[in-house]
């Protein structure tokens, strides 16, 4: 199995080799997500504000190739569908970067509804493990995501101030602590 992992470029010589001369960069990109993510955390309503207009680029970049995809449809109701579906996007968007606190709004109380959900759903799930295999960790994922959008919905509209933000930090902070942590490996490794 080791010959043919390494065969594959999967093996310790394989696709790990010019990572480990890159380490230094890998830290460094590391650090760079860390102080990103304790300046979005310092300052959680400009990055909420950030992740609007993140999100803002995003609805208006899928919108322009919705529409550009509706002209490549050849019947009038798929058409009219598409190009529909694009504009939405784009009218999202431009709303998106008009005013980002009332986006910031709906948002968060997507967020909140989704964590509910989801932690709802991982606790069903994980009652309905309960036979061989490692149920309860399941089951306190679900409990942790409930109670997270529970307290997001409680507190809204007033976290929306700081929901986005918070989460955009700490998944920056994060995975800046997932990079130095690569690149400290690679680097004993090397």
């Amino acid at each position: 199995m080791t010959n043919t992992a390494s065969a594959l470029g999967l093996g310790p010589s394989g696709a790990l080799a010019p990572l480990r001369a890159k380490w230094g960069w890998i830290v460094a990109l590391g650090v760079v997500y860390v102080i990103a993510g304790v300046i979005a955390l310092g300052s959680v309503v400009m990055a909420t504000i950030a992740s609007v207009y993140v999100v803002g680029i995003m609805m208006l970049i899928a919108g322009v190739f919705e529409v550009i995809s509706a002209f490549q449809i050849k019947t009038w109701g798929r058409f009219l569908f598409w190009l529909a579906l694009g504009v939405l996007y784009i009218i999202a968007g431009f709303v998106a970067f008009d005013n980002p606190l009332l986006t910031a709004v709906w948002l968060t109380l997507i967020l909140g509804a989704a964590l509910v959900a989801s932690g709802i759903v991982r606790i069903f799930l994980g009652f309905n493990m309960q036979h061989g295999s490692p149920w309860i960790w399941v089951v306190v994922s679900g409990l942790i995501t409930l109670l997270l959008g529970v307290i997001i919905l409680v507190h809204w509209p007033v976290s929306s101030l700081w929901t986005l933000g918070i989460f955009l930090g700490v998944d920056l902070v994060f995975a800046g602590a997932s990079w130095i942590g690569l690149g400290m490996g690679l680097r004993q490794a090397a």
